[in-house]
């Protein structure tokens, strides 16, 4: 497949052929199972203290007293220790022990990820994820590598304008809200949709320039795994690369 490359103008300055990769077959099975182990991988065991609930005194008053044989304090008779009593222990609490990490074969890895990198190629899956751009554009955007020398976000803006790609920001911009649940409390108060995803060979410079706009993420091609590419398991992330990541993605073995 032949796209345009693009300088900061906007302006097709020649075409490139996409490498290999981006010609993989679609697999949204694998697409969805890597991430879900990637996800599954990702959370941070939890568990209770071993001593929750039980630091307590309680003494069992035997029988002959007409009620029940439970641990009760030494100053009255309210229930202490057990599960069914307030302030006890939990019955069944989570545990740091539980085998948390899922297995996936390298192969279906690699695979998984191939398949969501072609979907960035492909227009209708891009559009259907709810990406807004260009009509004329070729997908996914290539661009000079004088994108990586970009310092400020005024300048981002007007380059992603120029290619026109504004929209999709202002999408997400307008998408964010205050997030649903007990995360609020968690510090990740609001959310905020996907928007472009930027592949530099070298992001130092340009790093804090696009990561500020809302929604955008800029990665390396060593940092390009399944997740990001289909983000919530749903292919067609609107990706812009420069040459010397497309180049670098051409590389790879498949």
């Amino acid at each position: 497949m032949i796209v345009n490359l693009y300088d900061l103008e906007g302006n097709v300055k020649s075409q490139v052929q996409l490498p290999r990769a981006f010609d993989f077959p679609f697999r949204p099975d694998l697409i969805r199972r890597a991430i879900k182990v990637m996800q599954s991988n990702s959370r941070q065991p939890y568990g209770v203290s071993p001593m929750a609930g039980l630091r307590r005194v309680g003494h069992n008053w035997g029988p002959n007293h007409g009620r029940a044989r439970v641990p009760r304090i030494p100053t009255g008779d309210r229930g202490v220790i057990l599960n069914n009593m307030v302030g006890g222990r939990t019955a069944h609490a989570p545990t740091t022990q539980r085998k948390w990490e899922r297995k996936m074969n390298k192969k279906e890895r690699l695979m998984s990820k191939l398949s969501a990198l072609a979907q960035t190629a492909n227009k209708e899956m891009v559009r259907r994820r709810g990406h807004r751009f260009r009509d004329d554009i070729t997908l996914p955007v290539v661009v000079v590598d004088d994108l990586e020398n970009v310092e400020k976000v005024s300048q981002a803006m007007e380059i992603l304008r120029r290619l026109g790609l504004e929209d999709d920001v202002i999408r997400a911009k307008n998408g964010q809200k205050i997030r649903a649940g007990r995360g609020k409390t968690r510090g990740r108060k609001y959310y905020t949709p996907k928007s472009i995803l930027i592949v530099m060979k070298n992001k130092e410079k340009a790093l804090k320039s696009f990561s500020n706009i809302p929604g955008v993420e800029v990665i390396t091609p060593s940092e390009i795994n399944t997740e990001i590419l289909a983000p919530g398991a749903m292919p067609g992330r609107l990706m812009l690369l420069t040459k010397g990541a497309l180049d670098e993605i051409g590389g790879w073995l498949i």
